[in-house]
Formats: structure tokens, sequence, C-alpha cells
């Protein structure tokens, strides 16, 4: 278990749980979370027995986005430095081969939304509230928003949601498809947590292969995506998950 000043991480039975621990000040992000966050993500690197990652925050609120104190220090010349370093940490969520879920409560605001926009699975509480408005303070999202938004919610919402730097609920949210899921917001934690040991509970390789195969599909053609397909079947016969999990179900 770590504990720092921006984040909390644990490993609970085969799912690594990181938890946004600075509440007093809205679970911010600056430096001090973004060098925390690399930190995290290299114990889950070197823990093979970790199967999926739960992201949630602590208070009422995920994030309120990046330190407005940080950002107004961050000139161009720090922003070309450091810039490319902590996209890649947003990046590593959908790069890593396990499943990536994240839980969202309160407001989730501008960085907050670009953290969730690379985890695989989205879920809501009922009092989430989702904004991008880095436009409103004289900048683009630039942590993976106009990208990782206009794929998963399309041209004209991404452009509805990050030039008028409108709010939106967790209902809205749902009917876009900006998160999977909407829970009540008391059991927004425990349904989380449920549904992430669920999807740990399934064999490695089916959910790497799965993962990754749903990634070509989107960023390739579909004979590439075809041919993706067939080469995880070849290995995946092979190997010893399979003929386990399909023995357990025969009850042999």
């Amino acid at each position: 278990m770590t504990k720092s000043k921006s984040l909390d991480f644990k490993v609970q039975d085969n799912v690594g749980i990181i938890t946004l621990d600075n509440a007093e000040k809205f679970n911010v992000v600056g430096r001090t979370f973004f060098e925390e966050l690399r930190d995290v993500q290299q114990e889950v690197l070197a823990n093979d027995t970790i199967k999926a990652i739960l992201i949630l925050a602590n208070g009422k609120h995920f994030s309120a986005g990046i330190d407005l104190n940080y950002l107004n220090t961050a000139s161009s010349e720090v922003m070309k430095e450091r810039l490319v370093g902590y996209q890649q940490l947003y990046s590593f969520w959908e790069t890593l081969p396990i499943p990536v879920v994240s839980a969202v409560n309160g407001k989730c605001i501008g960085s907050g939304v670009e953290l969730i926009l690379g985890c695989d699975i989205r879920i809501a509480g009922e009092d989430a509230k989702l904004s991008l408005p880095e436009v409103k303070i004289g900048l683009s999202p630039d942590m993976g928003g106009t990208t990782r938004l206009t794929r998963l919610v399309g041209y004209g919402q991404a452009k509805r949601l990050i030039l008028s730097c409108d709010e939106i609920s967790a209902e809205e949210a749902l009917s876009i498809g900006l998160v999977e899921r909407v829970v009540p917001t008391e059991k927004l934690h425990e349904e989380a947590l449920k549904y992430t040991k669920k999807i740990a509970s399934y064999p490695s390789n089916s959910l790497r292969f799965a993962k990754k195969g749903i990634q070509v599909a989107q960023e390739s053609s579909l004979a590439a995506g075809l041919m993706y397909e067939e080469a995880q079947s070849i290995y995946c016969c092979g190997a010893d998950d399979i003929k386990q999990s399909i023995n357990m179900i025969l009850g042999k």
C-alpha cells in the first residue's frame, strides 16, 4: 500500500485501487500529482498479480482539474519540456494490457475528465457533473481531451462540450457515451469495485487480447482487425487459460 500527498494505492485481491486522495483541495491535478501518478504506475507494472485497475476519489468530488496556481506558473518553455511526459501518464491506461475502470462522483473537471477518458470503462455516480472548461481560461484541452473525447462521443458532441464549456450530468454523459454506467452515488465505490473484480476474475489472456483487439478495431482497417482476431484466437486456443475455463464451465 502506498500513501502520498495526492494518491493512495492498494491491491485488494487482484485489483489495484488508485484513489485520488487530496479531497481538501478537491483532488486537483498538478506537478506533485503527476509525479506521484508516475510512481504508482511503476508499482502497477511491477506487480504481476494485478488483473484490473480501479481509479476512484475520496471526497465529494472526483477532481476539480488542473491546479490553477500551478497552471499560472507554467510557461511555454515549461510545457514544452513536461507536457509530452504528462500526456503519457494518461495514455498509460490505454496501453496497459489489463482493464482500467474509473468511478466518478461529484465534479469532474478538465484534466479530471481527461484522466478518465484514457480508461476502458467509466462508471458515474448519479451526482456526477462533467465539464472541460479549458477554453474559458484561454487554453485548449491538452491531455487527450480533444483527441479521446472526439473518438468517444463523436465530432459534434466533442465540439459542443469543449467550445461551450458546458457542464453535463451523469445521465447526459451516459446518453452521449462519455460514461458507460450510472449508479446511485452512495453505492458508487461498492458497485465499481464489484464490477472491476468481476472483470478481473476472467482469464488474463482473453482480457489482454480483447482490450487490444478493440483498440486495433478503432484505429485500423477492418482487414487489420480481423487479422488481429485470427492471431489472438490461434494463440488463446493453445493456452491453458481456455482449457481451464471451459472445463470449469462444464464441471470437469
